[in-house]
């Protein structure tokens, strides 16, 4: 089993009742793939770098996982179809990372500031 790094970028039309079931779906399929979630971040809607399908915006998901190979394969088929889905990266990284992101810090940061 490996460690992989998985950024998800989904239409931004997509209500947050419809993003949770999104992360639980994923969820599902990486738990009943004997895999572990070591960090789940929701980023919420966020600027793009730059347009996508004419959107600016997007709603970003962050998780850090360890997952058989032949798993993420099956997982990179479902990123890729699913419609809401406008982009996915998904990268192998040499160890688990459970600590918060730097963009997690940030909105924490700008919540505890208000």
């Amino acid at each position: 089993m490996r460690h992989y790094e998985i950024v998800i970028i989904i239409h931004p039309d997509q209500t947050s009742e419809q993003i949770m079931h999104i992360i639980k779906h994923y969820k599902t399929f990486i738990m009943q793939n004997h895999g572990i979630i070591y960090r789940l971040e929701d980023w919420g809607r966020r600027q793009l770098a730059y347009p996508i399908k004419k959107l600016h915006k997007a709603y970003y998901i962050l998780m850090n996982i360890h997952i058989e190979p032949v798993k993420i394969s099956e997982l990179k088929e479902i990123l890729f179809f699913n419609e809401v889905v406008l982009r996915s990266m998904i990268i192998t990284v040499k160890e688990k990372i459970v600590v918060p992101s730097v963009i997690l810090k940030l909105k924490n940061d700008k919540m505890d500031k208000r």
